[in-house]
């Protein structure tokens, strides 16, 4: 088991200054703006239309969250909430609250190193941290401002390791901090929380005492405590406990230390609103804290508390000292919803208030086994010598989003489960749901989850299986309750029959029950979410292998297709886009046939006969299979121009731009390991080769990934918004076609750019965003669609296999 720092990963100094800084304030063109203004008005309506009804928009284009330069990996499992890390040690980003991001860094949330000799005498005492001392007067007489030039950073999600060096005591620490994100494992890698593990290394002829204590405030206002101790099989495990309400939902977080035979774990509390001597004199005098019962009572308006582990080291030696954190909020409500929610974590240990004492005992019993699995995971990336050490990085670095993606796991209540198939996933494994985005607040956003779901269908299918079944039930309901859309002005239904929503819902509503949240344009007339959900469908049997699951989507998927074939208003075969931005490019209109929706379009029909096939459903196949043939004879006459697939066949300036997305429904027939020739292999060759030549190697000299849009003169296609973004999770996706089309050198440099400049440029790790402008802006922080990035390593599985 590998505990060492790795060689790769994403490394940073803590004094490092990036290149580049970026904010969220764009400003379009004045024909852009000309053009939206009707909708701007709108929007501004529906702003204050919130504010009156004290309720959050699900897109706010006013109150943006500011990139921040600052994240590290976060700590916690999958569904039961997360706590952002700076990569200087910060706790700062609190997405506990289902589906809501509150950025605060806790000064009251630090580690603290005490060196004593083998007298008991301190030589060195310091807060574990580069920031001043707060500026509110709180904590002051603490030692902060640890020297930054001392201390490093490396992130392999779901590990990171921090390096602190102390020249005055020669000794140097090590903090890995494990979540336990463990593919194939669902019970694991449910838990909230994570374990710390400081390696303390001893560089000196002499032994030296050493005390690493955590300090924890918590989140919010708490004002209760108390100490626990749980010995179980050869283990014994130390803390404190603090209970604290969050918006009326219990939730208690536990923090210990292993205590062994030479480790002395000891307990407090404190004031943070105070100066914290009562903590740092007691380190200071003894490095241990006294021996109290910190009572269940209040001490003062709010609490804190720390642990101490203290050992000696000997002289050139090292050792470890193992922290956990835990996090029990069992029972969650949406802010708008009616019904309580239990954690799926809670299958295993239950809601009790007191099971967060075990889950620590179990945490620091094993996470070893985590580690391990962690490492059987990765090695054979991480060891391939023909991989670049910047792809190690961010194939593993982007599934942050896979927890810290406001992601929510519950379980299936009574009701619901005996009215469950046999087959239906979600029995056993339970609801799963992530936001489209950090600042975009709708779950399972399903034109974006499309080009993400790589990462879930290869590491933990049963949640993708979970998702689709949940898209499947909605197929046939309508909400019939009225909304205003503010694209057009209209007011229509939340959600038609007979086709898939846009999202499952907003945390500040009731998800699962109050679906399709997003309130711009009318999904019913989107061309890509049925067919999406279709190529998924083929998608996920191919990686599962799951006849019935197949035969359970398969009625919804013919509907789904049936739906779709009103679409094409000339039965030529290929469906038209209606002249208003009616897909995932939502502020990009297509009109007639498009490259992206009719390619999407093709792969499906494609998938529809392969399942008919499968299933023997002969009337299906001969219908979809007829259609696909006069569709793909359409598709090439109407947009085939000799070098690329033009944009669409309307007559605006743009219909000739070189989209750079343009081949999405043949990439994702790739992904299935579908070989028949969709459209001629020529083309796609000679496409991709265009969308690299113009899109990524004219765009900022082939160093920031793919714009989605360029015009065949080399000039960026600044007719919408959307058109002159780079979208990142897109250029990923993009690397991947182009590796699956034997392009691999042209892949890399493609999703290099993305990483490097969101990473290494601008700073963005761990709130990668959904799009980049050319300079000075983003778009939209801590963004689905970069997971993404798992299509290239299923595309270099496929290219080693073959």
């Amino acid at each position: 088991m590998s505990t060492k720092v790795p060689n790769c990963g994403w490394k940073v100094k803590f004094n490092h200054s990036f290149p580049e800084k970026r904010n969220q304030f764009f400003i379009p063109s004045f024909k852009i703006l000309f053009n939206l203004f009707t909708l701007l008005i709108r929007y501004t309506l529906y702003m204050l239309w919130c504010y009156i009804r004290k309720k959050k928009p699900v897109m706010d284009y006013i109150k943006v969250v500011e990139p921040k330069q600052m994240y590290g990996v976060p700590l916690g499992g999958i569904g039961g909430g997360t706590i952002g890390r700076g990569f200087k040690g910060e706790f700062c980003r609190f997405q506990l609250k289902p589906g809501i991001y509150e950025y605060e860094i806790i000064d009251a949330d630090q580690f603290i190193v005490t060196v004593q000799n083998t007298e008991n005498v301190t030589v060195y005492q310091n807060v574990l941290s580069t920031n001043n001392s707060p500026c509110n007067g709180h904590l002051n007489s603490w030692k902060w401002n640890f020297p930054a030039e001392n201390s490093s950073y490396t992130a392999l999600y779901p590990r990171s390791w921090t390096e602190y060096f102390i020249p005055q005591c020669n000794i140097k620490l090590i903090c890995r901090q494990i979540s336990p994100i463990i593919p194939g494992n669902y019970k694991d890698s449910s838990f909230p929380g994570g374990v710390f593990v400081w390696t303390v290394m001893n560089f000196n002829s002499e032994s030296l005492n050493v005390t690493i204590t955590f300090t924890l405030k918590g989140y919010k206002k708490a004002s209760r405590c108390e100490q626990f101790e749980i010995d179980q099989n050869k283990v014994k495990v130390a803390g404190m406990k603090i209970y604290n309400n969050i918006r009326s939902m219990k939730c208690t977080f536990a923090f210990g230390a292993k205590e062994t035979i030479d480790v002395n774990v000891s307990e407090t509390s404190f004031n943070p609103n105070g100066s914290g001597a009562v903590v740092w004199d007691q380190l200071y005098e003894k490095g241990s804290f006294n021996k109290q019962q910190c009572s269940t009572v209040q001490y003062f308006s709010e609490i804190a508390c720390a642990v101490a582990a203290k050992t000696l080291i000997t002289k050139n030696s090292s050792k470890d000292l193992e922290f956990v954190l835990m996090w029990h909020m069992p029972l969650i409500q949406f802010l708008n919803g009616q019904k309580t929610h239990e954690r799926y974590y809670t299958t295993f240990f239950g809601n009790d208030n007191n099971a967060v004492e075990p889950m620590c005992h179990y945490a620091l019993s094993n996470y070893q086994k985590w580690e391990e699995e962690i490492d059987n995971w990765q090695k054979p990336t991480l060891n391939d010598s023909s991989l670049p050490e910047w792809y190690k990085s961010a194939v593993f670095n982007e599934l942050y989003f896979i927890s810290d993606g406001g992601t929510i796991w519950i379980k299936i209540d009574d009701d619901e489960y005996k009215n469950f198939s046999s087959t239906d996933p979600r029995k056993k494994y339970g609801r799963f749901a992530y936001l489209e985005g950090h600042e975009y607040r709708m779950y399972n956003t399903y034109d974006v989850h499309f080009y993400a779901s790589f990462a879930l269908i290869d590491l933990w299918p049963q949640l993708q299986l979970s998702i689709q079944y949940e898209f499947r039930d909605t197929v046939t309901r309508a909400d019939n309750s009225f909304r205003w859309i503010l694209y057009n002005g209209y007011f229509g239904c939340r959600k038609e029959l007979n086709c898939i929503p846009h999202d499952i819902g907003d945390p500040e509503e009731e998800p699962f029950l109050k679906i399709n949240s997003y309130p711009v344009h009318k999904i019913s007339d989107w061309k890509d979410l049925n067919l999406k959900f279709v190529l998924q469908c083929y998608r996920d049997f191919t990686y599962t292998n799951n006849k019935m699951y197949l035969i359970d989507m398969w009625p919804q998927v013919k509907l789904l297709m049936n739906t779709c074939l009103a679409w094409d208003t000339d039965n030529d075969g290929m469906i038209e886009n209606s002249g208003f931005p009616d897909q995932t490019y939502d502020a990009w209109k297509m009109t007639g046939i498009s490259a992206y929706c009719g390619g999407l379009w093709l792969a499906a029909l494609c998938v529809t006969v392969k399942m008919a096939s499968i299933l023997q459903d002969n009337d299906t196949e001969k219908k979809f299979s007829d259609i696909l043939e006069n569709a793909k004879v359409t598709f090439n006459r109407k947009l085939w121009n000799g070098s690329y697939y033009d944009f669409d066949t309307g007559r605006e300036i743009n219909s000739k731009s070189i989209m750079a997305d343009q081949l999405c429904g043949i990439w994702y027939l790739q992904a299935c390991g579908i070989t028949d020739e969709i459209l001629p292999q020529e083309n796609i060759k000679k496409s991709l080769y265009t969308v690299f030549e113009y899109n990524v190697k004219r765009f900022k000299n082939g160093e920031s990934g793919a714009v989605n849009g360029m015009l065949p003169n080399g000039v960026i296609d600044k007719s919408s918004i959307q058109s002159q973004e780079v979208w990142t999770g897109v250029s990923y996706a993009i690397a991947s076609h182009l590796i699956f089309q034997g392009m691999k050198e042209e892949g890399f440099q493609t999703a290099e750019g993305i990483y490097e400049t969101v990473y290494n440029k601008i700073g963005s790790s761990f709130e990668t965003p959904e799009a980049l402008y050319e300079k000075n802006c983003i778009r939209s922080v801590g963004y689905m669609r970069p997971l993404s990035v798992w299509s290239i390593q299923i595309a270099l599985k496929k290219l080693k296999n073959d």
